[in-house]
């Protein structure tokens, strides 16, 4: 399966390539993305973390149909990567992202969030898509709240900040398509 490209009201969304992985490289390891990743994630992260990661687990994943990666660029600013997006067949984890912090707090993940659970439920018919967080990632948490998921599990996890508690969300393939209609609905009346 190809995976699409999104063109979103302020955003672009490519498939991720090789050559991204220097971009990457260069804004990924900054304390405020990393510091509520599972701590299976390299830190500090090695001068190549960038380049294994994408030629090894999301290169393959996409390949194996199992992934789908994707670069998240602005539409003002086509060829600068602010952050990655990506979906996975991995059992209470499906959905993962960061976003460089210089361009938190514009509704960027929101919008990119939006297009590629869209993309989970409706094309990929997938029955549920699940999503763990740190508790104290507040941003993470608002962005579930705030698309319709539920609080499912809680536990203590370690991440690359420490052990914290921990957090399952999910939203349910129905759930979403009522939302979303009723969003649409909203909008036309």
């Amino acid at each position: 399966m190809t995976v699409p490209t999104f063109d979103t009201e302020r955003l672009l969304l490519r498939p991720l390539q090789a050559e991204d992985a220097q971009q990457i490289q260069r804004c990924f390891p900054q304390w405020e993305i990393v510091r509520y990743l599972a701590a299976r994630f390299p830190w500090p992260y090695p001068p190549d973390g960038a380049e294994q990661f994408v030629n090894n687990v999301a290169l393959p994943a996409m390949t194996r149909g199992e992934g789908w990666f994707w670069t998240i660029c602005r539409k003002e600013a086509p060829q600068q990567l602010i952050g990655v997006i990506s979906l996975s067949l991995t059992a209470d984890n499906h959905r993962g992202f960061w976003l460089d912090p210089a361009w938190h707090r514009r509704g960027y993940m929101t919008e990119a969030c939006r297009v590629v659970t869209e993309y989970w439920f409706t094309e990929l018919e997938q029955p549920v898509l699940r999503v763990p967080k740190a508790r104290d990632n507040a941003a993470s948490r608002k962005m579930s709240m705030s698309s319709g998921m539920r609080l499912i599990r809680t536990g203590q996890e370690q991440y690359i900040g420490g052990e914290m508690a921990s957090e399952l969300w999910e939203i349910t393939r129905q759930e979403w398509l009522t939302l979303t209609t009723e969003s649409r609905d909203m909008k036309s009346a």
